[in-house]
Protein backbone atom coordinates (compact mmCIF):
# COMPACT_ATOMS: atom_id res chain seq x y z
CA UNK A 1 0.00 0.00 0.00
CA UNK A 2 1.26 3.46 -0.87
CA UNK A 3 2.36 5.67 2.01
CA UNK A 4 0.83 8.63 0.17
CA UNK A 5 -2.66 7.17 -0.37
CA UNK A 6 -5.22 7.34 2.44
CA UNK A 7 -8.32 5.26 1.79
CA UNK A 8 -11.83 6.39 2.68
CA UNK A 9 -12.55 4.97 6.13
CA UNK A 10 -15.27 5.88 8.59
CA UNK A 11 -14.14 5.81 12.17
CA UNK A 12 -16.46 5.46 15.15
CA UNK A 13 -19.17 8.09 15.32
CA UNK A 14 -18.87 10.50 18.24
CA UNK A 15 -21.83 12.74 19.04
CA UNK A 16 -23.15 12.45 15.50
CA UNK A 17 -19.81 13.17 13.80
CA UNK A 18 -17.81 10.55 11.88
CA UNK A 19 -14.15 11.18 11.07
CA UNK A 20 -13.43 10.05 7.52
CA UNK A 21 -9.87 11.35 7.21
CA UNK A 22 -7.30 12.65 9.67
CA UNK A 23 -4.04 13.61 7.95
CA UNK A 24 -1.92 15.12 10.73
CA UNK A 25 1.74 15.89 11.32
CA UNK A 26 2.09 12.86 13.56
CA UNK A 27 0.81 10.41 10.93
CA UNK A 28 1.89 11.95 7.60
CA UNK A 29 5.15 13.20 6.01
CA UNK A 30 3.99 16.82 6.17
CA UNK A 31 5.09 19.84 8.17
CA UNK A 32 2.75 22.59 6.92
CA UNK A 33 -0.51 20.94 5.86
CA UNK A 34 -3.08 19.03 7.91
CA UNK A 35 -6.52 17.85 6.83
CA UNK A 36 -9.67 16.39 8.36
CA UNK A 37 -12.88 15.27 6.68
CA UNK A 38 -15.95 14.95 8.91
CA UNK A 39 -19.41 13.51 8.21
CA UNK A 40 -22.18 15.14 10.29
CA UNK A 41 -25.65 13.87 11.08
CA UNK A 42 -28.33 16.60 11.42
CA UNK A 43 -27.91 18.56 14.65
CA UNK A 44 -24.41 17.24 15.38
CA UNK A 45 -21.78 19.64 16.73
CA UNK A 46 -18.00 19.82 16.48
CA UNK A 47 -15.81 22.20 18.50
CA UNK A 48 -12.09 22.88 18.20
CA UNK A 49 -9.53 25.33 19.61
CA UNK A 50 -6.89 26.12 17.02
CA UNK A 51 -3.92 27.32 19.12
CA UNK A 52 -1.06 27.83 16.61
CA UNK A 53 -3.04 26.82 13.49
CA UNK A 54 -5.42 28.49 11.09
CA UNK A 55 -8.30 26.61 9.49
CA UNK A 56 -10.45 26.90 6.39
CA UNK A 57 -13.78 25.18 7.03
CA UNK A 58 -15.12 24.05 3.65
CA UNK A 59 -18.77 22.99 3.46
CA UNK A 60 -18.25 20.22 0.94
CA UNK A 61 -21.95 19.29 1.01
CA UNK A 62 -24.95 20.07 3.20
CA UNK A 63 -25.64 23.06 5.46
CA UNK A 64 -24.09 24.11 8.74
CA UNK A 65 -23.82 27.04 11.13
CA UNK A 66 -20.32 28.14 12.18
CA UNK A 67 -19.40 30.45 15.05
CA UNK A 68 -16.16 31.53 16.72
CA UNK A 69 -18.07 32.97 19.69
CA UNK A 70 -18.15 36.44 18.19
CA UNK A 71 -19.10 35.99 14.53
CA UNK A 72 -21.84 33.57 13.49
CA UNK A 73 -22.58 32.34 9.97
CA UNK A 74 -25.91 30.55 9.75
CA UNK A 75 -27.13 27.94 7.27
CA UNK A 76 -24.11 28.11 5.00
CA UNK A 77 -23.42 25.60 2.22
CA UNK A 78 -24.82 25.52 -1.30
CA UNK A 79 -24.94 21.96 -2.62
CA UNK A 80 -25.94 18.36 -1.93
CA UNK A 81 -23.34 16.90 -4.30
CA UNK A 82 -19.99 18.33 -5.38
CA UNK A 83 -20.79 17.46 -8.98
CA UNK A 84 -23.40 20.19 -9.08
CA UNK A 85 -20.19 22.09 -9.99
CA UNK A 86 -21.15 25.25 -8.11
CA UNK A 87 -18.96 27.00 -5.51
CA UNK A 88 -19.70 26.41 -1.84
CA UNK A 89 -19.37 28.51 1.31
CA UNK A 90 -16.32 28.31 3.56
CA UNK A 91 -15.19 29.99 6.78
CA UNK A 92 -11.66 31.07 7.65
CA UNK A 93 -10.68 30.97 11.36
CA UNK A 94 -7.20 31.89 12.58
CA UNK A 95 -5.03 30.77 15.48
CA UNK A 96 -5.97 31.08 19.16
CA UNK A 97 -9.69 30.95 18.37
CA UNK A 98 -12.32 28.34 19.22
CA UNK A 99 -14.96 27.55 16.64
CA UNK A 100 -18.09 25.41 16.64
CA UNK A 101 -19.82 23.77 13.69
CA UNK A 102 -23.49 22.73 13.95
CA UNK A 103 -25.04 20.67 11.16
CA UNK A 104 -28.39 22.06 10.05
CA UNK A 105 -28.80 18.94 7.91
CA UNK A 106 -26.55 16.06 6.91
CA UNK A 107 -23.21 17.57 5.92
CA UNK A 108 -19.65 16.73 4.92
CA UNK A 109 -17.06 19.24 6.13
CA UNK A 110 -13.39 19.57 5.22
CA UNK A 111 -11.07 21.15 7.78
CA UNK A 112 -7.93 22.50 6.12
CA UNK A 113 -5.11 23.50 8.49
CA UNK A 114 -1.72 25.17 8.34
CA UNK A 115 0.57 27.00 10.79
CA UNK A 116 -0.48 30.55 11.64
CA UNK A 117 1.87 33.29 12.77
CA UNK A 118 -0.67 35.91 13.85
CA UNK A 119 -4.42 36.17 14.55
CA UNK A 120 -6.56 37.37 11.66
CA UNK A 121 -10.29 38.16 11.45
CA UNK A 122 -12.73 35.30 11.08
CA UNK A 123 -14.29 35.57 7.63
CA UNK A 124 -17.09 33.98 5.64
CA UNK A 125 -15.85 33.07 2.15
CA UNK A 126 -19.16 33.35 0.31
CA UNK A 127 -19.87 31.04 -2.59
CA UNK A 128 -20.87 33.94 -4.83
CA UNK A 129 -17.51 35.63 -4.21
CA UNK A 130 -15.37 32.59 -5.08
CA UNK A 131 -13.29 33.06 -8.21
CA UNK A 132 -14.16 30.55 -10.94
CA UNK A 133 -11.89 29.88 -13.89
CA UNK A 134 -11.33 27.38 -16.66
CA UNK A 135 -7.81 26.08 -17.20
CA UNK A 136 -6.11 23.99 -19.85
CA UNK A 137 -6.85 22.99 -23.42
CA UNK A 138 -7.14 19.86 -25.52
CA UNK A 139 -7.54 16.96 -23.02
CA UNK A 140 -6.21 18.94 -20.07
CA UNK A 141 -9.34 20.92 -19.25
CA UNK A 142 -10.58 21.62 -15.74
CA UNK A 143 -12.87 23.99 -13.84
CA UNK A 144 -11.36 25.69 -10.79
CA UNK A 145 -12.97 27.25 -7.70
CA UNK A 146 -10.40 29.47 -5.97
CA UNK A 147 -11.62 29.32 -2.37
CA UNK A 148 -8.48 30.78 -0.78
CA UNK A 149 -5.91 31.73 -3.45
CA UNK A 150 -2.59 33.47 -2.79
CA UNK A 151 -4.10 36.71 -4.15
CA UNK A 152 -6.53 36.77 -1.18
CA UNK A 153 -4.85 38.19 1.98
CA UNK A 154 -7.34 36.45 4.29
CA UNK A 155 -4.88 33.79 5.54
CA UNK A 156 -1.32 33.54 6.87
CA UNK A 157 -0.33 30.26 5.19
CA UNK A 158 -3.31 28.43 3.71
CA UNK A 159 -4.19 28.01 0.05
CA UNK A 160 -7.42 26.12 -0.78
CA UNK A 161 -8.91 25.29 -4.18
CA UNK A 162 -11.49 22.94 -5.73
CA UNK A 163 -10.93 21.42 -9.18
CA UNK A 164 -13.36 19.59 -11.49
CA UNK A 165 -11.87 17.54 -14.33
CA UNK A 166 -14.17 16.14 -17.00
CA UNK A 167 -14.10 12.68 -18.48
CA UNK A 168 -10.95 11.54 -20.31
CA UNK A 169 -8.97 14.63 -19.27
CA UNK A 170 -5.80 15.17 -17.28
CA UNK A 171 -5.44 17.58 -14.38
CA UNK A 172 -2.47 19.12 -12.57
CA UNK A 173 -1.00 18.59 -16.04
CA UNK A 174 1.50 18.92 -17.57
CA UNK A 175 3.12 17.59 -14.39
CA UNK A 176 4.21 20.46 -12.15
CA UNK A 177 5.89 20.79 -8.79
CA UNK A 178 6.35 23.38 -6.05
CA UNK A 179 8.84 21.81 -3.65
CA UNK A 180 11.80 24.21 -3.64
CA UNK A 181 11.90 27.41 -1.57
CA UNK A 182 13.58 29.42 -4.31
CA UNK A 183 11.43 32.45 -5.06
CA UNK A 184 10.78 34.05 -7.44
CA UNK A 185 11.40 30.90 -9.51
CA UNK A 186 9.54 28.41 -7.30
CA UNK A 187 7.83 28.18 -3.91
CA UNK A 188 7.76 25.28 -1.45
CA UNK A 189 4.21 24.12 -0.84
CA UNK A 190 3.05 20.80 0.57
CA UNK A 191 -0.31 19.59 -0.67
CA UNK A 192 -3.18 17.19 -0.08
CA UNK A 193 -5.82 16.04 -2.58
CA UNK A 194 -9.26 14.92 -1.38
CA UNK A 195 -10.91 13.08 -4.30
CA UNK A 196 -14.49 12.36 -5.30
CA UNK A 197 -15.53 10.63 -8.52
CA UNK A 198 -18.72 10.59 -10.59
CA UNK A 199 -20.10 7.92 -10.83
CA UNK A 200 -18.85 6.88 -7.40
CA UNK A 201 -17.59 3.43 -8.42
CA UNK A 202 -14.93 4.96 -10.66
CA UNK A 203 -11.27 5.68 -10.07
CA UNK A 204 -8.57 8.08 -11.23
CA UNK A 205 -4.82 7.72 -11.38
CA UNK A 206 -2.42 10.03 -9.59
CA UNK A 207 1.35 9.87 -9.85
CA UNK A 208 3.69 11.61 -7.38
CA UNK A 209 7.33 11.65 -8.46
CA UNK A 210 10.56 13.65 -8.23
CA UNK A 211 13.18 14.33 -10.89
CA UNK A 212 15.58 11.81 -9.39
CA UNK A 213 12.76 9.26 -8.86
CA UNK A 214 13.66 8.90 -5.18
CA UNK A 215 9.90 9.34 -4.83
CA UNK A 216 7.82 7.72 -7.59
CA UNK A 217 4.36 6.36 -6.77
CA UNK A 218 1.39 5.82 -9.06
CA UNK A 219 -1.91 5.27 -7.27
CA UNK A 220 -5.38 4.10 -8.27
CA UNK A 221 -7.52 6.59 -6.34
CA UNK A 222 -11.14 5.79 -5.51
CA UNK A 223 -14.02 7.94 -4.33
CA UNK A 224 -13.32 9.56 -0.97
CA UNK A 225 -9.57 8.88 -0.91
CA UNK A 226 -6.85 11.40 -0.01
CA UNK A 227 -3.45 11.66 -1.69
CA UNK A 228 -0.54 13.30 0.17
CA UNK A 229 1.99 15.30 -1.85
CA UNK A 230 5.01 16.18 0.32
CA UNK A 231 7.08 17.03 -2.79
CA UNK A 232 7.38 16.28 -6.47
CA UNK A 233 5.17 16.36 -9.56
CA UNK A 234 1.58 15.18 -9.04
CA UNK A 235 -0.59 14.79 -12.19
CA UNK A 236 -4.10 13.26 -12.18
CA UNK A 237 -5.58 11.21 -15.04
CA UNK A 238 -9.35 10.71 -15.35
CA UNK A 239 -10.58 7.64 -17.33
CA UNK A 240 -13.27 7.82 -19.98
CA UNK A 241 -16.81 7.80 -18.59
CA UNK A 242 -15.96 9.38 -15.23
CA UNK A 243 -15.55 12.91 -13.87
CA UNK A 244 -13.20 13.99 -11.08
CA UNK A 245 -13.45 16.42 -8.18
CA UNK A 246 -10.64 17.20 -5.80
CA UNK A 247 -10.13 19.63 -2.96
CA UNK A 248 -6.55 20.88 -2.67
CA UNK A 249 -4.95 22.19 0.51
CA UNK A 250 -1.51 23.80 0.18
CA UNK A 251 0.82 25.53 2.62
CA UNK A 252 4.51 26.24 3.08
CA UNK A 253 6.97 28.77 4.50
CA UNK A 254 5.69 31.49 2.13
CA UNK A 255 2.10 31.91 0.94
CA UNK A 256 2.88 32.03 -2.78
CA UNK A 257 1.95 29.46 -5.46
CA UNK A 258 4.85 29.43 -7.89
CA UNK A 259 5.38 26.14 -9.72
CA UNK A 260 7.59 24.63 -12.40
CA UNK A 261 6.49 22.15 -15.04
CA UNK A 262 8.33 18.91 -15.73
CA UNK A 263 10.55 20.01 -18.64
CA UNK A 264 10.13 16.63 -20.36
CA UNK A 265 6.40 17.31 -20.76
CA UNK A 266 6.15 21.10 -20.92
CA UNK A 267 6.11 21.00 -24.71
CA UNK A 268 2.43 19.99 -24.71
CA UNK A 269 1.27 23.46 -23.62
CA UNK A 270 3.01 25.08 -26.60
CA UNK A 271 1.17 23.11 -29.29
Amino acid sequence: MSKLLRKYQQKEERNGVKTIHEVLKENAPLEYVEFRLLDFTPGAKYTETLQDKECCIVVVTGKVTVTDGTSIFENIGTRENVFERIPTDSVYVSNDKTYEITAEKKAVIALCYSPSSKPLPTRLLKAEEIGVEERGKFNNKRLVHNILPDSDPTANSLLVVEVFTETANWSSYPPHKHDVDNLPEESFLEETYYHEIDPRQGFVFQRVYTDDRSLDETMAVENGDVVIVPKGYHPVGVPDGYASYYLNVMAGPKRIWKFNNDKDHEWIIHR
